[in-house]
């Protein structure tokens, strides 16, 4: 299990067509992820999931992989996360 803490860096926060591309990154992987901001979690493969948690710009997300492929999905998250726009 790997476990990383990010901060949105985008500037409208994760709104519908950063999370729509976070989803597109999560669901390459067999990986269970994980989504967590304010004790509130979620599945990161659903878009729904992502949205539901209100995240903007400045907010701490932490990002839990836990599988096979745990080390190749956390990495291509964190290069995700790294983005300042889409």
């Amino acid at each position: 299990m790997l476990t990383k803490t990010f901060t949105i860096q985008f500037p409208e926060g994760l709104h519908a067509r950063p999370a729509s591309e976070l989803t597109k990154v999560c669901q390459k992987f067999k990986s269970e992820v994980v989504l967590e901001k304010s004790e509130r979690t979620v599945n990161p493969k659903s878009i729904i999931g992502i949205l539901s948690l209100g995240a903007t710009k400045g907010d701490a997300i932490t990002v839990t992989t836990e599988g096979e492929d745990e080390q190749e999905a956390m990495l291509a998250i964190e290069a995700f996360m790294h983005k300042t726009e889409i």
